[in-house]
């Protein structure tokens, strides 16, 4: 019994990262090694680059203010340097095991501010709920922005569908059918997952109770203003780097959410930071928008590079802040817990 549950935690493990791994191999099989360097050292604008790296910071900073409102109507008030803490290492460890950060930042809160982990989870799953609708309304208005600007193109340009459908090799479609199979084989496996929940009521309850919070925030414009701004800031860390190539600069704004859109749905597809399918979807959009494959494997594999190294350094930030974070007590009679 234990040895099949130790290869079952291995392939947990080893199946996502041998999925982005071959996604990864594929894309850059051919790719001149030599032209990447060129490029790091002179044929792009680190400036940009630079600048949109505060905003991935950001994003993370108003996901955690927005966690710690919604345990205050469970009458949690855990400290936000803890949360911000927890956020930042549930990003870098989500980079070794794809989703386990969602369950190691209920894990810190418990330890360190005595927050019930089942109502911290609660919680995150009505924050995933949130974003997954904040994504779905985004996606409809960036289709919607760009549906006249096809027709225009195509009427310009001559270009059918079939046309456009053409430009994938069969290996593309391989890599796409790829994704959606272990997309559905996901989901499958978390509704699973929550039909062990439910037969644990006391458990399912605190669950219940965390994502019904949401009813009994104070401030609920305030809620929708952080759920909203932290995907600015997602969009905003993603698209200031255009800026940092000549041949995605001028692509303009539009171009950038549609890659934004492709790639956020893309990174669902349970592999480490979304490593393989994200680069598949977005070098996609940039090819679709004139880019050239080779510059468009440039870009991704630039772009993501630098933004996994950034958030390996806020877990590594914050690992060592959380050794040096005095735990609360439990409130005594009379007392305040130790803040």
């Amino acid at each position: 019994m234990e040895t099949s549950k130790i290869i079952r935690n291995a392939l947990k493990i080893a199946f996502p990262l041998v999925l982005g791994g071959l996604i990864l191999w594929w894309m850059y099989r051919d790719f001149d090694w030599t032209g990447l360097w060129a490029a790091l050292e002179g044929g792009m604008d680190w400036t940009w680059m630079w600048l949109s790296m505060p905003f991935g910071v950001l994003a993370q900073v108003l996901r955690a203010v927005r966690w710690r409102q919604a345990l205050e109507p469970l009458g949690e008030r855990p400290r936000l340097a803890t949360c911000v803490h927890a956020i930042f290492l549930s990003y870098a460890s989500s980079l070794v095991v794809p989703r386990v950060g969602e369950v190691l930042r209920c894990g810190v809160l418990k330890r360190y501010e005595g927050t019930p982990f089942t109502q911290a989870v609660g919680t995150v799953v009505t924050e995933r709920m949130v974003d997954s609708l904040v994504m779905l309304v985004l996606a409809a208005l960036t289709v919607l922005l760009q549906l006249r600007v096809f027709s225009v193109f195509f009427a310009e340009t001559g270009v059918s569908f079939s046309e456009l459908a053409g430009r994938f090799s069969a290996a593309g479609y391989w890599v796409t059918g790829t994704c959606l199979l272990v997309l559905v084989a996901f989901l499958c496996f978390m509704a699973r997952r929550l039909e062990w929940f439910s037969r644990t009521r006391g458990l399912m309850r605190n669950v219940v109770d965390g994502i019904l919070s949401l009813r009994g925030i104070r401030n609920m414009p305030l809620y929708v203003f952080y759920s909203l701004a932290i995907w600015m800031a997602y969009f905003l860390h993603f698209y200031l780097t255009f800026y940092s190539f000549s041949y995605s600069g001028e692509l303009g704004v539009m171009s950038a959410l549609i890659a934004f859109v492709v790639g956020s749905f893309a990174v669902l597809v349970p592999t480490p930071n979304g490593a393989g399918p994200w680069h598949f979807a977005v070098k996609t959009v940039l090819v679709l928008y004139g880019v050239s494959e080779s510059d468009g494997v440039m870009f991704v594999l630039i772009v993501h590079t630098l933004q996994t190294l950034l958030v390996i350094l806020l877990g590594l930030y914050a690992t060592a802040a959380l050794a040096f974070t005095r735990r609360r007590m439990p409130a005594v009679e009379g007392l305040s817990p130790v803040a």
